[in-house]
């Protein structure tokens, strides 16, 4: 991830009071102007993919936590977007990233702030859904990022990649570098993160075809996206499995954790590691031989999508039904799939040979 601090707008930093007095002084398009503009979609349920983008908007990101580099990465792709498009950036968010009840906080307080949309990472699947929905209630849109909600519980989720491609290609890409044979175990984050067991579920899927009958999967052991707790959750598993042959950790701090402990063990080279990390994290593992290949999409552009996706929303563009079409500036032209689910695209390996090519 990139390694550049935390950038915060004006309005990230602002008190609620500040926020309200500076969003009032601020030109542009009002939260009422654009409510009369779209009431014709909101009535009929129709998008309009030639209506105006509206400018002065204010977008609320809510990561699962704030500091967290691939987050930070992200929702900087979000800011930048909405610079262009001529709205306003907002961060809020809990420091910890199984703070399930700070999101809500979170969620309330952006309703109350009248934001026009918000681009949430969910924490859990159900526990957010009164908040969002009350938010969407109020008229602002609701677009899930990284780890979505239940589907009613927001207008659109933008997905990293199609959830199926990313846990099926962790498990071929682990195979292949054990010789598919012996007993692999995940390190994933929290217990409750959608997108994480999501993924899982298709990698225990991919599992059963006969081609891994040699692969046994011995355990999911859970490190919070806390670098720490990821740390002795690897140093665990090679001591409850001392025949582990691969461990796949589809998140983007687990990952380095495992590789840090790895890096300096005598299972160095031995035990094979896979997942979902940064090339900026990851670059020294893969250069020292602890990591042959692993993979991941850009979070600038998923972060970028999800605010081009909210204010296409905001617009009356698109409500989120499937089938819907629009354009994300240069990023091209996306179709909105089952259950409002857009897809960034395929995830790209990172190896030894391309990795340098890559900075984030």
């Amino acid at each position: 991830m990139r390694k550049a601090p935390l950038r915060r707008s004006c309005a990230a930093l602002a008190a609620v009071t500040s926020f309200a007095l500076a969003a009032t002084a601020c030109g542009g398009t009002t939260k009422e102007d654009v409510k009369n503009d779209t009431a014709s979609a909101s009535a009929t349920g129709k998008a309009d993919p030639n209506a105006e983008l509206k400018k002065g908007l204010t977008v609320g990101f809510l990561p699962k936590q704030v500091n967290n580099p691939y987050f930070t990465s992200a929702d900087q792709g979000g800011e930048a977007a909405l610079k262009e498009l001529g709205s306003r950036y907002k961060e809020v968010g809990p420091s910890s990233a199984t703070d399930t009840s700070g999101q809500v906080n979170y969620v309330n307080t952006l309703t109350q702030q009248q934001v026009d949309a918000m681009a949430v990472s969910a924490q859990d699947p159900g526990a957010l859904c009164t908040a969002l929905k009350q938010a969407m209630s109020n008229d602002i849109k609701v677009v899930t990022y990284d780890s979505d909600t239940k589907p009613e519980c927001r207008n659109a989720f933008v997905s990293q990649a199609g959830a199926e491609d990313l846990g099926r290609t962790e498990v071929q890409l682990l195979a292949e570098q054990i010789g598919h044979k012996g007993e692999i175990a995940i390190l994933s984050a929290a217990q409750t993160a959608t997108n994480q067991n999501t993924w899982i579920e298709f990698m225990k899927d991919e599992l059963e075809d006969p081609k891994y009958k040699d692969i046994k999967l011995v355990k999911v052991a859970y490190g919070d996206d806390d670098a720490q707790k990821s740390f002795q959750q690897t140093q665990g598993l090679l001591q409850e499995y001392p025949n582990l042959k691969g461990i796949i950790s589809p998140t983007t701090v687990g990952i380095k954790a495992a590789a840090q402990y790895l890096s300096g063990s005598k299972y160095k080279g031995k035990v094979k590691l896979t997942g979902l990390g940064t090339p900026n994290d990851m670059r020294k593992y893969v250069k020292d031989g602890t990591v042959e290949g692993f993979e991941l999409w850009d979070p600038a552009k998923l972060g970028e999508l999800a605010a081009r996706t909210a204010v296409a929303m905001v617009s009356g563009r698109i409500t989120g039904k499937e089938g819907e079409t629009f354009t994300a500036g240069d990023m091209g032209e996306y179709t909105i799939g089952k259950d409002g689910v857009i897809n960034l695209g395929k995830p790209t390996v990172f190896t030894k040979e391309n990795i340098d090519k890559f900075d984030f």
